[in-house]
């Protein structure tokens, strides 16, 4: 039920009232969304907006014409009928029954007085509306000198319309004989082609004033008109360099200081006719036409209009409506050519101007803001039409945006904007919020990125979410007031004092609970399913934010502290109650809401020591693992132990935390136990960091060399420079000593450290077990309710060190990699890379390098542990592969290969395969060399191919990745690029060995399709 309440006193204090009022900024906290126009106050505006309505309805009765509309008055009693009744004799009238007013829920004034609506007869003598049966012409009665009888009679819309825009007699003398001058002639002549403040300036001499001071304000007043309608807001964009501006603009610049001559044989007269017209009959092309425009730029229009549409609310009463309503709209629609008003900006001002009447009149008649909404319908209909011009999308965005700002405004702090007298507007206020933000969202482009962009907004804007957001922020904003009003600096109380005031503040906690339910509930319950409840959980949130500040500074158990904890209990009780019993009827019973409210814990001075104790052992492990980072050089601890001396150290020093955690007194709640894990499990994430920063492949891989062309000498050439720079030289590289016939391992010191590094995180990984082991079974772990979801998560993935074990697979393999690629690429470059098929390929086989090998996977299964091996080797064979890749196809200028070397390079893979195939006892699956080697072996069998094959290959799948299909006469291939992924079929692999092909025919296709160089010796 919606409660009406009125306070007349404050009726007549609206700042519409108050003509030192700016119209872009009423007195309240509500903006004018309409653009700001200087120069113009309030009473500027309606005095223009009366000048402008009068001239478009000149024609109708009680503004000029022959007949007078007259008005039923209810007071006066008799039966009215609707407005499309006929005519009754004068001083009965049409019976006011008003289709608007119905329509928008508003109700009749039923003013007990009878001269509100009536006028005396002879009492404006100069106003052609006062019938007079003496006489018979509105313009003779206009120099009527005989007293009239004083009549009660109806009053007429113009009559009406003057007193509801406040407009004097005079002044309204002033604009009929100007009307009657400019149209003497010209009775048929349209309203809008009148520049109405043009014929004022025109007609008006200073002689028809009280004096010259109040000439210069209305003349002034005009040229602000003209100014701003013609050159600062015209609706056709002006040119800054137009002359007819420019000379307007000097002449409204002179009338600052004094008014200008108006006379007829006045040259600046002469000037500003001239100019005004000029402008106000310009057209978007410059073509001739036959529309004035001098009051139709925006926002001008809207400004003049809305104040037009405020002369429907009562002059005695502004919350009210005139009966009249029907009439004065119907004749305001004559404006709109004038002002470039349609139905839709019609509607939208319309329902600006009742929902601005409501806040000016101090929100105390809840019909405006029912027809607010009612006239929301409306402009939601309006909103939807395809062809919105550019400039009504820009008001409606801007005149819901202002209204959903002032609307949320109060249901942000609905606690102290309502009361149990007023609760009932937020019936009212609601719908009206949700229709403007729908309106928003779905007809006002971009509004809702902007929106969440600005705001914050979440995504899913529905009014469930929008209801819940009011309550959250009201709820906390009336508990931020409770503190304020006790005014308590909260650090600087006792602790007996703290005590009292927490006390003090859960009981005033528990009367706000109390509060919204008994008031608020109910009416947003229409629209949230637990409203009450989810204040109660913001309440509960509020009070618990204080009482973690004063827990968390309390160092010990005391006797207040169990008071305040008592107090709490019961007030977070009373709050879940309330919480219960507002969610019997949602789906899920309200467990969702229930798990939202964080519970208070009796125990958390304990627990918060327990939190201390933890972060302070953890503050001890990384300062230990600093000292590891700065001390560590990567040698095993002892034969029986290949791993580092730090790894030992960080578990031993993660076990003694955990047996120690375990023996402290208490129970042990889960949140406890994921604190201690998770601090642990980032100490050892740290630490496999550590393990693993070790380089990467890429630093031991060597520089591919240029692609070059074999040469007929070159395999000569290369063959003496190899056996005259054997001669005396070593390769500094070359780690291979020789024991007889038995060559020794050649891996480094470095690679050996490397080897201690995966060690190092087999061993870490093998005690995370025994760890998670002791954190998941100790018997004093007690389940946090809280934390239900965090234990799920927990069993689903078994380990309380689940993304620590994965940081070490991860780190694993790296370290594996880097070390295969050093053993390879540095350690036995001499043997492999460096020397293998230098020369040529019958001399240079992989015999050699392949003993030398099978040492080193010895070497590397006697140091890294069982566990850890098998990755290891396959690493070592993986960087293998790729260093005789390398050999074949970028060996460099040392190296060429024919045809007939196909088979010995086949059989010296196989040997390789070999080699991992036999190593240890199934560390390599058969089938995993085998899916390794593939892609050497496609290379390989490239080699066998002819050098014609090789050629037709190469072209088509260069062109087939290049995209450009067959090559046509004139066309040359295009450059594969080198990938490093080299298999049988890309183009650069393919290419690589033509280059290394010693045959005529690819000298010649290299050098015609690429001219490539010869190699350099």
């Amino acid at each position: 039920m919606v409660h009406h309440i009125r306070l007349p006193n404050q009726t007549n204090n609206s700042p519409r009232c108050d003509p030192d009022v700016s119209v872009s900024q009423p007195a309240t906290d509500i903006s004018w969304p309409f653009g700001k126009l200087d120069g113009l106050d309030r009473d500027d505006l309606r005095e223009a907006a009366y000048e402008i309505f009068f001239t478009a309805c000149r024609s109708s009765p009680g503004f000029g014409g022959r007949s007078t509309l007259t008005y039923y008055n209810p007071s006066d009693g008799g039966d009215g009928s609707g407005p499309g009744s006929p005519m009754k004799s004068p001083g009965v009238g049409m019976a006011v029954n008003s289709r608007v007013k119905r329509a928008l829920g508003l109700k009749m004034m039923k003013r007990s007085s009878p001269s509100r609506r009536t006028s005396s007869c002879g009492s404006n003598p100069l106003s052609p509306s006062a019938a007079s049966g003496a006489v018979s012409s509105p313009r003779l009665s206009a120099f009527s000198t005989v007293p009239q009888p004083r009549i009660k009679r109806p009053m007429t819309a113009a009559e009406i319309a003057r007193q509801q825009m406040r407009v004097t007699e005079q002044s309204d003398n002033r604009l009929r004989k100007t009307l009657m001058r400019t149209l003497v002639g010209q009775m048929g002549r349209r309203a809008e082609t009148i520049i109405l403040p043009l014929e004022l300036l025109r007609h008006l001499k200073p002689s028809e004033f009280n004096d010259s001071h109040e000439y210069h304000l209305w003349q002034k007043r005009q040229l602000k008109i003209l100014e701003a309608g013609l050159l600062v807001q015209p609706a056709i964009p002006l040119d800054k360099s137009n002359k007819f501006a420019m000379k307007l603009r000097d002449i409204i610049q002179a009338s600052e200081m004094k008014a200008i001559d108006t006379g007829k044989n006045s040259e600046i007269m002469k000037t500003l006719c001239n100019s005004v017209m000029s402008l106000a009959w310009r057209s978007p092309d410059g073509s001739p036409t036959d529309v004035c425009h001098w009051a139709d730029g925006y926002p001008l229009n809207v400004h003049v209009y809305i104040a037009l549409l405020y002369s429907i609310f009562d002059i005695k009463d502004e919350t009210l409506v005139v009966d009249e309503v029907d009439e004065l709209l119907e004749l305001m629609k004559k404006t709109w050519s004038t002002l470039g008003i349609n139905r839709s900006i019609h509607n939208l001002c319309f329902t600006w101007a009742l929902f601005e009447q409501y806040i000016m009149t101090g929100q105390v008649e809840s019909d405006l803001l029912s027809a607010s909404l009612a006239m929301l319908t409306e402009v939601a209909n309006d909103a939807k039409k395809v062809d919105r011009e550019p400039i009504y999308v820009k008001m409606l965005a801007s005149v819901l945006t202002e209204m959903k700002r002032w609307l949320e405004k109060r249901l942000l702090d609905y606690h102290g904007n309502f009361d149990r007298g007023t609760v009932g507007i937020m019936e009212n206020i609601l719908p009206l919020v949700f229709s403007a933000t729908k309106i928003l969202e779905e007809d006002v482009p971009g509004y809702i990125s902007e929106a969440q962009l600005e705001k914050g907004e979440v995504a899913n804007d529905s009014d469930g979410n929008r209801i819940d957001h009011y309550i959250r922020s009201s709820s906390r904003n009336a508990f931020s007031k409770m503190l304020e009003d006790q005014s308590v600096n909260y650090e600087a109380l006792e602790a007996q004092e703290v005590c009292e005031f927490l006390i003090k503040l859960a009981n005033e906690t528990e009367e706000l609970s109390a509060k919204e339910k008994e008031l608020f509930s109910h009416v947003l319950k229409k629209w949230h399913p637990i409203a009450a409840g989810v204040a109660a959980v913001t309440l509960h949130s509020c009070y618990g934010i204080l009482l973690k500040q004063y827990l968390t500074g309390t160092p010990s158990l005391t006797n207040e502290t169990i008071s305040i904890l008592q107090r709490a209990g019961r007030l977070e009780k009373l709050l879940i109650q309330m919480v219960v019993e507002d969610s019997g009827e949602c789906e899920d019973g309200g467990k969702a809401i229930v798990r939202e409210m964080v519970p208070y814990e009796v125990d958390s001075i304990l627990l918060n020591l327990m939190k201390q104790w933890i972060h302070e052992r953890l503050k001890k492990g990384k300062e230990f693992l600093q000292r590891s980072k700065d001390t560590e050089t990567w040698n095993p601890k002892s034969k029986t132990e290949p791993y580092a001396h730090s790894a030992v150290e960080l578990i031993k020093f993660s076990k003694e935390t955990v047996e120690n955690f375990f023996e402290i007194p208490i129970n042990i709640s889960e949140n406890l136990v994921y604190d201690l894990a998770d601090g642990l499990e980032h100490l050892f994430k740290e630490y496999i960091t550590f393990v693993a920063s070790c380089g990467s492949k890429q630093s031991y891989l060597p520089t591919l060399p240029p692609l070059t062309r074999c040469s007929q000498n070159s395999k000569f050439l290369k063959l003496w420079k190899r056996a005259a720079c054997s001669v005396g030289m070593e390769d500094p590289n070359n780690n291979i000593i020789e024991d007889g016939n038995h060559p020794r391992p050649s891996t480094s010191r470095g690679t050996q450290r490397l080897y201690i590094r995966l060690n190092t995180l087999h061993y870490i990984q093998s005690q995370l077990h025994s760890l998670d082991k002791t954190l998941s079974l100790s018997p004093k772990v007690t389940p946090s309710p809280r934390n239900h979801l965090s234990k799920r998560n927990r069993q689903l993935s078994s380990s309380y060190f689940e993304h620590s074990r994965s940081s070490i697979q991860v780190a694993f393999q790296h370290v594996s990699e880097v070390a295969a690629y050093r053993l390879i690429f540095l350690d036995s470059n001499s043997v492999f890379y460096g020397s293998l098929y230098v020369g040529d390929v019958a001399n240079a086989r992989i015999r050699p390098a392949l003993r030398i090998l099978k040492q080193n996977l010895t070497l590397l299964c006697a140091i890294v542990t069982d566990r850890a091996q098998p990755l290891a080797l396959k690493e070592v064979m993986k960087a293998s592969f790729e260093a005789y890749l390398m050999v074949l196809l970028a060996g460099g200028s040392s190296r060429i290969f024919s045809r007939f070397d196909h088979p010995m390079i086949e059989e010296d893979f196989d040997h390789l395969k070999r080699v991992f195939c036999t190593c240890g006892e199934t560390l390599l699956v058969e089938d995993v060399v085998e899916r390794e080697a593939e892609t050497v072996e496609g290379v390989v069998a490239l080699m066998g191919q002819s050098t014609e094959q090789l050629v037709e290959d190469f072209s088509i799948v260069a062109c087939e990745a290049s995209g450009i299909g067959l090559v046509g006469a004139g066309q040359k291939l295009p450059m594969p690029p080198t990938t490093g992924k080299w298999n049988r079929s890309d183009p650069n692999t393919i290419l690589r060995i033509l280059c290394y092909r010693n045959d005529r025919a690819a000298n010649q296709f290299l050098k015609r399709t690429f001219q490539l160089a010869k190699r350099r010796d």
